[in-house]
């Protein structure tokens, strides 16, 4: 019986995991923007010493875990499971990464979803007794996803307006069975939702429609209501997709305009740094979650938090042959406090 089960989409944690540590990594142009001074480590370069833009999303993502690690006064022999996705074919940036770390690995595909993703299911291990200590992890990187989704960047095609700038970066959460939070309280799992979006420059457009039914759900199934939260926060749904999102959700009778920002709006600034709509990526929600929120939350800025990541599940072939995008949304609550 799901005793733990609330509503249709959302579980409410019995023994909510803390968020003991994080780690961010980003690259210079993350670096140079609004929130420059939340991240642990800015690179100087794209490539930071390797031979290839892959390569070096995997040395990113593993530094990530391994920093967040030591943050959390641990050694990777303590971690008992790692929850790890990224966008490249087959997530070989995570299995390249799990490889050096030798954890008990699960690679996870959710797009930019990813890092709500694997935060809910490391934290419903925890809950359910089957782990004490895990790790869940996303990365990405422009240039080894601006190759496989759209163009070689060699090609210099110009970017549309509605395009967004995939994040070089990483973020990495260590949970625990003790601690003293912020912790995850809720998880409300996402559905696929398809409104026939084609183009893969418009992202937000195609992510819209599930964060929207994700945020209402969870509403739903907890009776929580958007004046409940500190912060209301999507994964990558940019400058677009954000303003679409407010218009429709006063349509669904929430108004969000008090608390609700986007993740994809708060990495960049898109006038000075010419990222058109704003940022995207696996590692947009992570690294904004892992620096900013986490940061926030330990000094009481922030106490309860709800982050909705984003994802956009197509694929080169699929954009080849005209297929509409599907997207996904992950919700977690985040609070301070255990109610």
């Amino acid at each position: 019986m799901a005793l733990k089960r609330i509503g249709t989409q959302t579980v409410k944690l019995s023994n909510p995991p803390s968020m003991v540590s994080t780690a961010s990594i980003v690259g210079p142009k993350e670096g140079d923007g609004p929130l420059k001074d939340y991240y642990d480590v800015i690179l100087e370069d794209d490539l930071w010493g390797e031979e290839s833009f892959e390569k070096a999303e995997a040395k990113i993502q593993e530094e990530a875990i391994k920093l967040a690690i030591q943050n959390a006064d641990l050694s990777p022999n303590q971690i008992e499971y790692l929850f790890s996705g990224d966008l490249l074919n087959q997530i070989t940036s995570s299995g390249y990464a799990a490889r050096q770390l030798e954890i008990p690995y699960f690679g996870l595909y959710g797009a930019c979803s990813t890092m709500t993703e694997s935060l809910s299911l490391g934290a419903m291990i925890i809950d359910g007794g089957f782990a004490d200590k895990v790790v869940c992890a996303t990365s990405s990187h422009f240039s080894s996803a601006e190759r496989q989704f759209r163009f070689p960047l060699e090609y210099g095609a110009q970017r549309p307006f509605s395009s967004q700038w995939t994040v070089t970066g990483a973020g990495a959460v260590v949970l625990s069975s003790t601690g003293n939070g912020p912790y995850i309280t809720y998880v409300t799992t996402g559905r696929i939702q398809d409104y026939g979006i084609t183009d893969a420059n418009n992202m937000g457009a195609a992510m819209v429609p599930a964060a929207i039914d994700t945020i209402t759900r969870h509403f739903k199934d907890t009776g929580y209501n958007p004046e409940d939260y500190d912060l209301i926060i999507t994964g990558d749904l940019a400058s677009i997709g954000k303003n679409v999102l407010l218009d429709l959700m006063r349509k669904e009778g929430y108004d969000l305009s008090n608390n609700y920002t986007d993740c994809g709006v708060e990495i960049f600034d898109n006038v000075r740094q010419d990222t058109h709509a704003g940022a995207s990526g696996c590692g947009c929600a992570a690294v904004v979650l892992s620096a900013y929120i986490y940061e926030e939350m330990l000094k009481g800025n922030l106490n309860r938090v709800l982050l909705v990541a984003t994802g956009a599940l197509h694929s080169p072939i699929s954009v080849l042959q005209n297929e509409s995008i599907p997207g996904i949304a992950h919700g977690i609550t985040i609070d301070n406090m255990i109610f």
